[in-house]
């Protein structure tokens, strides 16, 4: 569904802003110890100035990783204990080159501006690092500030256009703890212990997506911690989960493999539901304050797979099947709109 329109600002005055931290919204850090076991110095390096060949020096010891260098720890021997014999022997080294790439990534938060672990950002595509310019906790503050001046007519509209979706999709109450047991209380994709977080990092995904029309019900829900689910969110299973996690998916939650697997595709029951006139004039009835949603839906589908729910209404004004046609043309100049209109006279 789309982003509603804002309603609310909230206007700062005397944020601070540390001078270090002007400009470096979206700059990514590379942070690791100095590998000198006798310094404590824990160095940050912007990760563009790493290059293939590079040289980072400890501001402290000025011990140096480079590109194919190494630290030795320790030399060893590797014994058969049948006959005492040397298998192998060398060293045991680590290579800069291998620390440098597996090394934490940081960033700065631009309202707190302490420097934090990547993944204490939300995901945000259109931005050059990938993550928001604030953290999650300044995020949850900010959210809680601007969210007390919601009124309860907003509140309801939100409402509202989820449970659109809901009586589409034929979703149901869920049993939370079924679904946490279930999933041993860890993230599906990355395993992450999820019983002593709060409740609202227990995210509940809908395994085949609401998007397409399908419902979120106890049996078919993934649970997935807080990234994940973001990165998961509106993507079929086989556009996100590898085969060996397919497979397990299919154990947990009762959806085939080959559903699983394949390509998206629109909950068959909605369109269904969709053909039938009567469910259709009690949905533009039930939903009529929220109609461009419905609008996008018609047009969506349309588009996609050439079904128009709005011929099987007996009610709906033909104003309205006009807006739908011109919000068309505009996003999809070239769909084909259906010919079939209520048999209604304009008045």
């Amino acid at each position: 569904m789309g982003r509603r329109k804002p309603y609310t600002k909230v206007y700062k005055e005397n944020q601070i802003r540390a001078e270090h931290v002007r400009g470096m919204g979206d700059v990514v850090f590379k942070g690791f110890q100095c590998l000198n076991p006798d310094c404590k110095e824990f160095i940050f390096v912007r990760k563009d100035e790493i290059k293939e060949d590079f040289n980072i020096t400890c501001p402290k010891c000025e011990n140096v990783l480079h590109s194919n260098g190494e630290t030795k720890f320790f030399n060893y021997k590797l014994l058969d204990l049948r006959n005492r014999s040397i298998i192998e022997e060398g060293q045991f080294t680590i290579k800069h080159d291998d620390y440098v790439a597996e090394a934490q990534e940081y960033k700065y938060c631009i309202i707190c501006n302490t420097i934090k672990p990547i993944q204490f950002f939300d995901r945000h595509k259109r931005r050059a690092s990938g993550r928001q310019g604030e953290c999650r906790l300044c995020k949850t503050i900010y959210n809680n500030i601007k969210n007390k001046t919601r009124i309860t007519d907003q509140h309801r509209e939100a409402q509202q256009k989820r449970r659109l979706y809901v009586d589409l999709s034929g979703g149901s109450k869920i049993n939370s703890k079924e679904v946490y047991k279930r999933f041993d209380y860890r993230c599906f994709k990355c395993g992450k212990d999820l019983r002593n977080v709060e409740k609202k990092e227990r995210h509940l995904d809908h395994t085949l997506p609401a998007y397409y029309l399908w419902p979120l019900t106890t049996e078919t829900a993934t649970l997935l911690c807080e990234e994940h689910n973001g990165e998961k969110a509106e993507k079929w299973p086989s556009e996100y989960y590898n085969s060996d996690e397919l497979k397990d998916l299919s154990a947990r939650t009762g959806i085939s493999y080959e559903i699983l697997s394949g390509k998206p595709h629109y909950n068959p029951d909605a369109i269904e539901k969709l053909k039938n006139p009567k469910t259709v004039d009690a949905l533009l009835k039930k939903y009529s304050a929220y109609m461009e949603e419905i609008i996008k839906l018609r047009n969506r589908l349309l588009i996609d797979c050439g079904f128009d729910f709005f011929q099987y209404s007996n009610i709906i004004s033909p104003r309205w099947i006009r807006k739908a046609d011109e919000e068309l043309q505009k996003t999809s100049p070239q769909a084909t709109v259906t010919n079939t209109r209520p048999n209604t006279d304009e008045k």
